[in-house]
Protein backbone atom coordinates (compact mmCIF):
# COMPACT_ATOMS: atom_id res chain seq x y z
CA UNK A 1 0.00 0.00 0.00
CA UNK A 2 2.75 2.12 1.12
CA UNK A 3 4.39 1.30 -2.47
CA UNK A 4 1.25 2.36 -4.72
CA UNK A 5 1.00 5.73 -2.27
CA UNK A 6 4.60 6.40 -3.44
CA UNK A 7 4.01 5.29 -7.10
CA UNK A 8 2.23 9.19 -7.21
CA UNK A 9 -0.71 7.63 -8.84
CA UNK A 10 -2.80 7.53 -5.77
CA UNK A 11 -3.31 5.55 -2.34
CA UNK A 12 -5.49 2.47 -2.39
CA UNK A 13 -8.95 3.05 -1.95
CA UNK A 14 -9.35 1.19 1.49
CA UNK A 15 -5.94 2.64 2.52
CA UNK A 16 -7.62 6.63 1.60
CA UNK A 17 -9.49 6.74 4.45
CA UNK A 18 -7.04 6.66 7.17
CA UNK A 19 -4.76 8.57 4.90
CA UNK A 20 -7.24 11.45 4.58
CA UNK A 21 -7.51 11.51 8.39
CA UNK A 22 -3.83 11.20 8.73
CA UNK A 23 -3.39 14.81 6.50
CA UNK A 24 -6.47 16.21 7.92
CA UNK A 25 -5.67 15.61 11.96
CA UNK A 26 -1.76 14.89 11.49
CA UNK A 27 -1.81 14.32 14.99
CA UNK A 28 -2.01 9.95 14.41
CA UNK A 29 0.20 8.48 12.05
CA UNK A 30 -1.04 6.79 9.28
CA UNK A 31 -0.81 3.73 10.84
CA UNK A 32 -2.76 4.98 14.18
CA UNK A 33 -5.45 6.28 11.94
CA UNK A 34 -5.42 2.93 9.93
CA UNK A 35 -6.02 0.69 12.60
CA UNK A 36 -8.71 3.21 14.21
CA UNK A 37 -10.66 2.88 10.94
CA UNK A 38 -10.04 -1.09 10.69
CA UNK A 39 -11.48 -1.02 14.56
CA UNK A 40 -14.59 0.51 13.23
CA UNK A 41 -14.95 -1.55 10.11
CA UNK A 42 -14.73 -5.09 12.84
CA UNK A 43 -17.15 -3.25 15.54
CA UNK A 44 -19.77 -2.70 12.46
CA UNK A 45 -19.64 -6.70 10.96
CA UNK A 46 -20.89 -7.31 14.56
CA UNK A 47 -23.48 -5.05 14.23
CA UNK A 48 -24.70 -6.22 11.26
CA UNK A 49 -24.16 -10.09 12.79
CA UNK A 50 -25.46 -9.10 15.85
CA UNK A 51 -22.92 -11.34 17.94
CA UNK A 52 -19.79 -11.45 19.02
CA UNK A 53 -17.57 -12.77 16.60
CA UNK A 54 -13.90 -13.66 18.76
CA UNK A 55 -12.54 -14.35 14.84
CA UNK A 56 -13.12 -10.89 14.25
CA UNK A 57 -11.12 -9.39 17.29
CA UNK A 58 -7.87 -11.78 15.50
CA UNK A 59 -8.42 -9.78 12.14
CA UNK A 60 -8.28 -6.53 14.53
CA UNK A 61 -4.94 -7.41 15.83
CA UNK A 62 -3.69 -8.26 12.00
CA UNK A 63 -4.45 -4.74 11.27
CA UNK A 64 -3.06 -3.13 14.10
CA UNK A 65 0.17 -4.85 13.14
CA UNK A 66 -0.38 -3.77 9.55
CA UNK A 67 -0.72 -0.43 10.78
CA UNK A 68 2.41 -0.49 12.71
CA UNK A 69 4.31 -2.08 9.67
CA UNK A 70 2.91 0.62 7.45
CA UNK A 71 4.81 3.16 10.00
CA UNK A 72 7.92 1.00 9.24
CA UNK A 73 7.65 1.16 5.67
CA UNK A 74 7.31 4.63 5.86
CA UNK A 75 10.98 4.94 6.69
CA UNK A 76 12.39 3.03 4.02
CA UNK A 77 10.38 3.83 0.78
CA UNK A 78 11.84 7.40 -0.17
CA UNK A 79 14.86 5.38 -1.13
CA UNK A 80 13.49 4.17 -4.22
CA UNK A 81 14.47 5.48 -7.57
CA UNK A 82 11.77 8.10 -8.13
CA UNK A 83 11.13 8.61 -12.06
CA UNK A 84 8.13 8.04 -14.23
CA UNK A 85 9.23 4.65 -15.27
CA UNK A 86 9.71 3.53 -12.08
CA UNK A 87 6.49 4.66 -10.34
CA UNK A 88 4.84 2.46 -13.26
CA UNK A 89 6.46 -0.01 -12.40
CA UNK A 90 5.27 0.95 -8.18
CA UNK A 91 1.61 0.92 -9.05
CA UNK A 92 1.81 -2.32 -10.92
CA UNK A 93 3.68 -4.23 -8.77
CA UNK A 94 1.74 -2.86 -5.59
CA UNK A 95 -2.03 -3.50 -7.80
CA UNK A 96 -0.51 -7.02 -8.61
CA UNK A 97 0.14 -8.00 -5.26
CA UNK A 98 -2.90 -6.20 -3.34
CA UNK A 99 -5.26 -8.36 -5.73
CA UNK A 100 -3.18 -11.71 -4.85
CA UNK A 101 -2.65 -11.00 -1.35
CA UNK A 102 -6.47 -10.31 -0.69
CA UNK A 103 -7.46 -13.51 -3.04
CA UNK A 104 -5.30 -15.62 -0.61
CA UNK A 105 -6.16 -14.04 2.68
CA UNK A 106 -10.22 -14.88 1.56
CA UNK A 107 -9.24 -18.26 0.42
CA UNK A 108 -7.02 -19.16 3.43
CA UNK A 109 -9.73 -18.03 5.84
CA UNK A 110 -7.53 -17.00 8.86
CA UNK A 111 -8.30 -13.64 10.27
CA UNK A 112 -6.87 -11.10 7.26
CA UNK A 113 -6.78 -7.12 7.95
CA UNK A 114 -10.98 -5.88 8.67
CA UNK A 115 -10.58 -3.81 5.36
CA UNK A 116 -10.12 -7.29 3.21
CA UNK A 117 -12.44 -8.93 5.89
CA UNK A 118 -15.40 -6.29 5.61
CA UNK A 119 -16.11 -6.55 1.80
CA UNK A 120 -15.98 -10.71 2.25
CA UNK A 121 -17.98 -10.94 4.96
CA UNK A 122 -20.35 -8.06 3.84
CA UNK A 123 -20.91 -10.36 0.76
CA UNK A 124 -21.83 -13.21 2.86
CA UNK A 125 -24.24 -11.44 5.02
CA UNK A 126 -26.01 -10.15 2.26
CA UNK A 127 -25.34 -12.72 -0.46
CA UNK A 128 -24.13 -9.98 -3.18
CA UNK A 129 -21.11 -11.17 -5.41
CA UNK A 130 -17.63 -10.44 -3.44
CA UNK A 131 -17.11 -7.74 -6.41
CA UNK A 132 -19.66 -6.50 -6.48
CA UNK A 133 -19.44 -4.91 -2.78
CA UNK A 134 -15.50 -4.60 -2.77
CA UNK A 135 -15.62 -2.77 -5.50
CA UNK A 136 -18.98 -0.39 -3.80
CA UNK A 137 -16.81 -0.66 -0.46
CA UNK A 138 -13.86 1.16 -2.50
CA UNK A 139 -16.38 3.92 -4.06
CA UNK A 140 -17.43 4.70 -0.96
CA UNK A 141 -13.94 4.82 0.49
CA UNK A 142 -13.12 7.35 -2.38
CA UNK A 143 -16.06 9.44 -1.85
CA UNK A 144 -15.21 10.12 1.93
CA UNK A 145 -11.54 10.71 0.95
CA UNK A 146 -12.64 13.22 -1.74
CA UNK A 147 -15.07 14.91 0.39
CA UNK A 148 -12.77 14.81 3.66
CA UNK A 149 -9.74 16.34 1.93
CA UNK A 150 -11.76 18.79 -0.43
CA UNK A 151 -13.71 20.33 2.17
CA UNK A 152 -11.27 20.23 5.02
CA UNK A 153 -7.51 21.00 2.73
CA UNK A 154 -9.38 22.43 -0.22
CA UNK A 155 -7.94 20.13 -2.28
CA UNK A 156 -7.91 16.58 -2.92
CA UNK A 157 -5.31 14.58 -1.67
CA UNK A 158 -3.73 11.19 -1.86
CA UNK A 159 -6.13 10.66 -5.15
CA UNK A 160 -4.53 9.97 -8.13
CA UNK A 161 -5.96 7.95 -11.48
CA UNK A 162 -4.48 4.86 -9.66
CA UNK A 163 -6.98 5.52 -7.10
CA UNK A 164 -9.57 5.59 -9.02
CA UNK A 165 -8.67 2.39 -11.53
CA UNK A 166 -8.20 0.72 -8.46
CA UNK A 167 -11.45 1.23 -6.76
CA UNK A 168 -13.03 0.60 -9.99
CA UNK A 169 -11.37 -2.72 -10.67
CA UNK A 170 -10.09 -3.98 -7.46
CA UNK A 171 -13.00 -6.45 -7.10
CA UNK A 172 -12.53 -8.08 -10.50
CA UNK A 173 -8.83 -8.17 -10.02
CA UNK A 174 -9.05 -9.67 -7.27
CA UNK A 175 -11.23 -12.55 -8.72
CA UNK A 176 -9.28 -12.69 -11.55
CA UNK A 177 -6.09 -13.29 -9.29
CA UNK A 178 -8.31 -15.94 -6.67
CA UNK A 179 -9.49 -18.19 -10.06
CA UNK A 180 -5.28 -17.99 -10.86
CA UNK A 181 -4.81 -19.51 -7.74
CA UNK A 182 -7.58 -21.91 -7.72
CA UNK A 183 -6.39 -23.60 -11.05
CA UNK A 184 -3.39 -24.65 -8.84
CA UNK A 185 -3.94 -24.67 -4.99
CA UNK A 186 -6.64 -25.84 -3.07
CA UNK A 187 -7.38 -24.63 0.60
CA UNK A 188 -8.63 -26.09 3.75
CA UNK A 189 -8.62 -25.25 7.26
CA UNK A 190 -7.59 -27.59 10.28
CA UNK A 191 -10.32 -28.47 12.15
CA UNK A 192 -8.49 -26.70 15.43
CA UNK A 193 -8.64 -23.23 12.96
CA UNK A 194 -12.10 -23.61 12.51
CA UNK A 195 -13.49 -22.91 15.74
CA UNK A 196 -11.80 -19.77 15.69
CA UNK A 197 -12.91 -18.91 11.98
Amino acid sequence: MVLMLYSGAGISAISSVPFAFSEVLPVLSLGTWTYIFQGLLVLSLMIMRKRFVPSYLFSFVVGFVFGKLLDVHELWINLLPDNIPMRIVYFILSYIILCFGIAISNRCLLPITPTDLFPRELADITKVSYSKIKIGFDVSCLAVTASLTFFCLGHLEGLGIGTIVAAFTMGKGVSIAGDLIDRKFGFRIFPVLQKIA
